[in-house]
């Protein structure tokens, strides 16, 4: 799949805010300063789509783009350490779950990884609890351009390894980087894989 055309359609707090035409979402949640921003820009081949920051906790709102007319693909806030009051985190998480949990359009959680990084408990905690709610979802391992390939892939086998403890079978696995556009390919077919799943029911 080639998206042709991304373009900003809303920012909301709740799903009520959020579209109502019934379009399939495509949603990309990750640890704060993950690279998220930079890996949406990348698959959708625009520079300043998603807005990037080296200060983390800047997406704040439950975004939303419009691709090819057909899909959306929806920029969560991130999780973790952004430095923001203990009641903005409780905002952000209550508003991350309503969406998980109840948005009936979500098709697919691409979950994001530092690959440079041992297996956080913040990631695997987050990653089992999507699995114990039943939320569709697959992960993406960020930032492989910055060491080697070996190292990369070994971060990614370390932490499937550590994800075994609690799983009989892995999630979708995919290892990319918003700099040399490893894993675009891979991930885009898997969108269009679900879609095409979807127009075919």
């Amino acid at each position: 799949m080639l998206i042709k055309k991304a373009v900003f359609v809303t920012s909301s707090t709740t799903l009520k805010q959020s579209p109502t035409d019934g379009l399939l979402e495509f949603a990309f949640i990750g640890r704060s300063n993950v690279g998220k921003s930079s890996l949406i820009n990348m698959l959708c081949a625009k520079k300043n789509l998603a807005k990037t920051s080296g200060t983390p906790g800047k997406t704040q709102l439950i975004n939303h783009f419009l691709i090819n007319d057909l899909w959306y693909l929806v920029d969560l806030p991130g999780y973790g350490w952004a430095k923001v009051s203990k009641s903005k985190k409780e905002a952000w998480d209550e508003m991350i779950r309503n969406y998980l949990l109840k948005r009936e359009a979500l098709a697919c959680t691409f979950v994001l990884v530092d690959s440079r990084l041992e297996p956080q408990k913040i990631d695997v905690d987050f990653i089992n609890w999507l699995g114990s709610k039943e939320v569709p979802f697959a992960v993406i391992f960020t930032k492989s351009d910055k060491h080697s390939r070996n190292k990369a892939v070994s971060s990614v086998k370390r932490f499937n390894k550590h994800l075994s403890q609690y799983w009989d079978t892995l999630p979708p696995i995919f290892l990319s980087s918003s700099v040399s556009q490893d894993g675009k390919k891979e991930i885009l077919e898997y969108i269009n894989g679900i879609l095409n799943d979807f127009d075919n029911r």
